[in-house]
């Protein structure tokens, strides 16, 4: 399905419906080009995937597509025949003005959604304002700088109105689980469009970013030295998140390391309580926690550290537990964890 978007989207074509094998649109004839096929889904075109050619292929093998065409969606609903409408227009997603919208061009809608005949026309974005959203500059199409389109406009996100609740959301919108981390512009470079400084009030449970609430939609005075940026689950990025270490001891004894939001940060004491030492010797394959302590060595190992993990003990991962945050390491004194010893190592 990755590589049909990209084939429904330089076709200007919308978005992939279905996959056909078998040559069931009929043998094409002449060379077969391409063989083996690999696109994140992100690419403009075919030529910026990643392919083999000259593989011996037969053309009753041939594959094919279904996209979308203009047909119109409804999004941000309670089900596939409720919600925003919106339409496949010049390569993008975009909302419907309610002010002509009436209920003759609802029952086009319907009808061609195959829903029946409409109960309801409503306006005032009632289902939420409409945007479309994207990753760019990382690595794959699920890490990278947030943008958002408005009114066909591409625009960046101030990091000021963004938190992990809102990367949550936004991750989940775009097929890519959850979010392991909110990075700073560092990460992704700056952007060149607008700004918007939207500040998303998300749950952290909804699937679009226009299902939370959203104030101060305006260019702000936010520079791109502020752009966010978002790392998800899905990504390659995150292979590591959330992995743990001890340093400067043995296998199950020495300073707690954990790899938080793509580097390896030391643990502060502070927020640290049996529940959590519990956690991490169960998620090192080590046993049982024997005791916890103040770091022998907590000269400044790095300029960043981790606090504020809080589990109930039962946890098989720290990345099961409550959220964490990054802070400065001389703001406290760092752990060190000695655990009863080795065993079947599963977690790490």
């Amino acid at each position: 399905m990755k590589d049909a978007a990209v084939v429904c989207r330089e076709l200007r074509c919308g978005e992939p419906v279905d996959l056909r094998y078998w040559a069931e649109f009929g043998p094409g004839s002449g060379p077969i080009w391409i063989y083996d096929l690999y696109c994140r889904g992100s690419e403009s075109t075919l030529n910026n995937c990643s392919s083999r050619g000259g593989h011996i292929c037969a053309h009753v093998i041939d594959a094919g597509v279904i996209c979308s065409g203009e047909k119109p969606r409804l999004t941000a609903g309670r089900h596939q025949c409720s919600g925003r409408v919106e339409v496949f227009h010049g390569g993008s997603w975009s909302t419907v003005c309610d002010a002509d919208f009436d209920q003759q061009d609802a029952e086009v809608v319907c009808r061609e959604l195959g829903c029946g005949i409409p109960v309801e026309v409503l306006g005032s974005a009632a289902f939420g304002r409409g945007e479309e959203a994207r990753l760019v500059n990382g690595s794959d199409s699920c890490s990278g700088r947030v943008e958002l389109q408005y009114l066909r406009e591409w625009g960046t996100v101030c990091a000021v109105g963004w938190d992990m609740r809102a990367a949550d959301v936004l991750c989940a919108q775009l097929n890519c689980g959850s979010a392991v981390a909110v990075v700073e512009v560092d990460w992704f470079g700056e952007g060149s469009d607008h700004i918007w400084a939207d500040v998303f009030d998300c749950q952290g449970k909804e699937t679009r970013l226009s299902q939370c609430g959203i104030s101060s939609w305006s260019r702000a005075a936010c520079s791109h030295k502020h752009d966010a940026g978002v790392i998800c689950n899905g990504s390659s990025m995150a292979f590591h998140e959330g992995r743990v270490r001890l340093s400067g001891g043995s296998e199950c004894q020495g300073e707690v390391e954990i790899y938080f939001r793509q580097d390896w940060r030391r643990v502060l004491l502070d927020s640290w309580s049996l529940s959590e030492a519990s956690v991490l010797c169960r998620q090192l394959g080590c046993g049982s926690v024997l005791n916890y302590r103040s770091s022998p060595s907590t000269t400044g190992h790095k300029h960043m550290c981790v606090t504020g993990f809080s589990c109930s003990g039962s946890e098989a991962h720290l990345g099961n537990c409550s959220s964490a945050q990054p802070v400065n390491c001389s703001s406290g004194e760092q752990l060190y964890i000695t655990c009863s010893g080795k065993q079947h190592n599963t977690y790490q």
